[in-house]
């Protein structure tokens, strides 16, 4: 039973990752057929982001009342019928709507990981978590690559493509997963947002270092996310296939690095100094991009950026969970998923403005956030008398 439970969460995770590959790298060429401007552009990208910030603490506490199962199956429904209205879409307003749809039933994932929390052991948990985290590296690669080999025949085939893969994970999980919240109504009170305690987290002498790398780098990497298909499609002159393998490439090497290469080079050169490396990489990257008029330095450069981003979001739960006591290793992570999610909707609002005054602006407003990010990181693991958090 718990096998199949995980294997279900593992196509779950697959779905989430598969979608997410198949429709960005396509999303800004598909949308310009709908006339929407960069900085439009960039309100559709942080829609999502909008959406799901808002929505997934209450599909995670809905979850604890109702089951985890319905809410699963609302939420993937979401997804299919968000990927469906993109590719039908009769206007730019129904890529919007899509967009906050599927945002607004994205909380499968913490969802997901609940179910794993319920059915296995406190020493068993790392396995199944591990599971998520393989099966996301896999759909970031094989997600663009069905782009690459679809977009061709038409634009809105790869929508349709996503769309149908959830289905098929929806009828999985309707068919043979079963509810695995024992305690269902057993709802703790709180308020779903403490903005208070989120503010305060940044001041904190052992984590806000590391909360405000985060955001930093979220805004960074979302806002280079959205600059790298304008950039791609008007400066480089590629085509939606050729960007879609592009992120397909990208994928592939993050997962490798995340699988062989991070905890050597952790074992060899020690986390933080890794760590702040791999911050001052991905700032010099984005300074390169800037400069890039060609294709081939653009692949060495995204190469380069493959291998450092990888590093940085393996490194950054690691240094959270050194610098937090062990009561508090779940609130500090939700915090920090929170300083991300805020970075994914600032990032496409500040590429989409700067980007509408000229696209390669957009790359170096990523490598000034990327460098604060590397300053910060002087800041992180400073171990001083351990004190019990707060969190």
């Amino acid at each position: 039973m718990q096998n199949r439970n995980l294997l279900i969460i593992a196509l779950i995770a697959v779905v989430n990752a598969l979608g997410y590959g198949i429709i960005i790298p396509v999303l800004y060429s598909y949308s310009l057929k709908y006339g929407l401007s960069d900085f439009q552009n960039g309100l559709l990208f942080s829609t999502f982001s909008i959406c799901q910030f808002l929505s997934t603490p209450i599909i995670g506490r809905l979850s604890d009342k109702y089951g985890r199962r319905p809410l699963l199956l609302i939420s993937i429904s979401g997804t299919a019928l968000s990927f469906f209205i993109m590719a039908f879409a009769p206007s730019a307003l129904f890529l919007f709507l899509a967009r906050a749809l599927d945002g607004a039933t994205a909380g499968n994932i913490p969802v997901a990981s609940a179910v794993i929390s319920d059915t296995t052991s406190q020493g068993q948990r790392a396995r199944g978590f591990g599971i998520i985290g393989a099966s996301f590296g896999f759909g970031f690669i094989f997600g663009p690559a069905i782009s690459a080999l679809t977009v061709s025949v038409s634009a809105s085939l790869p929508f349709i493509i996503a769309g149908a893969i959830s289905l098929f994970a929806l009828i999985i999980t309707y068919l043979f997963l079963p509810e695995t919240n024992k305690h269902l109504g057993e709802v703790k009170r709180s308020a779903f947002f403490n903005f208070k305690k989120l503010f305060q987290a940044t001041f904190d002498e052992n984590v806000g270092a590391t909360l405000l790398i985060t955001l930093f780098n979220a805004i960074s990497f979302s806002l280079m996310i959205f600059a790298y298909q304008p950039f791609s499609l008007k400066i480089l002159k590629l085509s939606a296939n050729q960007i879609s393998l592009l992120f397909t490439m990208f994928g592939a090497v993050g997962l490798t690095t995340q699988l062989f290469l991070v905890h050597r080079l952790v074992k060899l050169f020690g986390l933080k100094t890794i760590f702040s490396v791999a911050l001052f990489s991905i700032s010099a990257v984005f300074l390169t991009f800037f400069f890039i008029r060609s294709l081939p330095p653009f692949v060495l450069s995204s190469l380069f950026l493959g291998l450092s981003n990888s590093g940085v979001q393996t490194l950054i739960p690691t240094i959270l969970s050194n610098e937090t006591d062990a009561k508090s290793q779940g609130s500090i992570l939700g915090l920090n998923a929170s300083y991300m999610s805020i970075g994914q909707i600032l990032g496409p609002l500040i590429g989409g403005l700067v980007a509408s005054f000229a696209i390669p602006y957009a790359f170096l407003a990523a490598s000034f956030f990327s460098l604060v990010c590397f300053f910060l990181s002087f800041q992180v693991l400073k171990r001083g008398v351990k004190k019990e958090s707060a969190f």
